[in-house]
């Protein structure tokens, strides 16, 4: 193992550990990859993160073949593939359980434009995809086509994927659509209607975005 893939894999354990910790892993639940050469390293099933060692992350090739591990990959390998599939500006995928959000798909509900955090996640609003079987071709189809032009998509009775240019990124979405949930579920709980920023405000809000911190 070269110098460089050990680091990577120790990224991915210090993720999955901050996820764990965060409480957005349930009884082991979620899971995290990173892009690495042709392919990327994920978390391993049924092996808790404070267990988990930087050997026993599986290595896979973009079309899911095991390329080194002898631990059994992650049963949602699939849309971790396809994502870096098609988005090759991702290189880090974080997949969560954490409670409000996850309570908030399994209304089978988006998040709107009801605060401009909204467009960490990239766009107008946060979608939830269609409902699949955990593990399945169907979750990985839906989950890819509900995070186009997206950082973010909520999973339907499930969870969360957020995705980013490196893992740091990737975990600032995922807690931030968290924050989000939470709030447009306590804005539910008063039987009000929100307000919801309109389109061309959404558009100012991702331009500035697309302009922070930026110099000059």
């Amino acid at each position: 193992m070269t110098r460089d893939e050990l680091a990577a894999r120790r990224a991915v354990i210090r993720a999955a550990l901050d996820m764990d910790s965060s409480g957005f892993a349930p009884s082991k639940s979620g899971n995290v990859s990173c892009r690495f050469g042709d392919g990327f390293l994920v978390t391993p099933s049924a092996l808790l993160y404070g267990q988990t060692r930087p050997i026993d992350l599986v290595r896979m090739d973009l079309d899911g073949a095991v390329l080194a591990g002898a631990r059994q990959a992650s049963s949602e390998w699939r849309f971790h593939a396809a994502i870096y599939r098609a988005r090759p500006e991702v290189n880090a995928v974080i997949h969560t359980h954490s409670p409000r959000a996850t309570a908030l798909s399994a209304l089978r509900r988006g998040i709107p434009a009801f605060h401009y955090m909204v467009a960490i996640a990239g766009g107008a609003d946060i979608r939830c995809a269609p409902y699949a079987t955990f593990g399945t071709e169907e979750l990985s189809e839906h989950a890819l086509a509900s995070l186009a032009g997206r950082k973010a998509v909520l999973l339907a009775n499930h969870g969360v994927i957020a995705i980013g240019a490196s893992l740091d990124a990737a975990w600032v979405v995922a807690r931030e659509v968290e924050n989000l949930a939470s709030q447009y579920l306590d804005l539910l709980a008063t039987g009000l209607d929100p307000v919801i920023l309109d389109e061309a405000e959404m558009r100012r809000v991702l331009a500035q975005f697309a302009n922070y911190g930026r110099k000059g």
